[in-house]
């Protein structure tokens, strides 16, 4: 139900409860003698890394420009314009690469962000709060809900149509049906 890479950091000049920054990789170590840096991607957003990019690098948030991205293993090899040897890369060592929340693609009706998601009141079909919405486990098979009541005692919901019901962003709620064995919150 929606896209698995949560953002980071909230900045200012957002709408409220959006982030100005969306983490999209981690840069790992350097790698070869022309600059380029090992990064394991963090997203599930098309396309945001490729040449010519804009990114912003490390928790000062430093704008770079992309040269070049390929893929390595199980990550991409990333170059950036100015940095030319692997002593210039690895002072991006264990760095976190964001882009602008702005520039992140619309979703279709009905998919989330999961920051949009977190902090949604949740409800069953008989208006009875059940809690806060504080947490989302990515799975292999669909996403699932942790929502949290008053007394710290979790729910764990799937994100599944058959739960899920209705989400209104505008209301800060979100309205499921709790399947047989999920009602007892322990």
């Amino acid at each position: 139900m929606s896209p698995s890479t949560p953002p980071v950091k909230p900045g200012s000049g957002s709408p409220v409860g959006e982030p100005e920054y969306w983490a999209v990789g981690f840069l790992r170590r350097p790698h070869g003698v022309q600059g380029e840096i090992l990064m394991n991607v963090d997203t599930d957003i098309p396309n945001p890394l490729k040449p010519d990019a804009k990114v912003f690098v490390g928790e000062a948030h430093t704008p770079m420009i992309i040269s070049g991205v390929r893929s390595h293993g199980q990550g991409m090899l990333v170059s950036f314009v100015g940095i030319n040897n692997p002593e210039e890369a690895g002072r991006y060592r264990n760095t976190y690469v964001y882009i602008l929340t702005s520039d992140r693609p619309s979703l279709p009706e009905g998919e989330y962000y999961h920051y949009q998601l977190v902090g949604l009141q949740v409800l069953d079909e008989d208006e009875q709060l059940l809690g806060d919405l504080t947490d989302i486990l990515v799975t292999g098979a669909n996403d699932v809900y942790v929502v949290t009541n008053a007394d710290g005692r979790e729910l764990l919901l799937p994100a599944i149509p058959a739960v899920i019901l209705d989400i209104d962003l505008d209301a800060n709620r979100m309205h499921v049906h709790l399947l047989a064995g999920l009602i007892d919150q322990g």
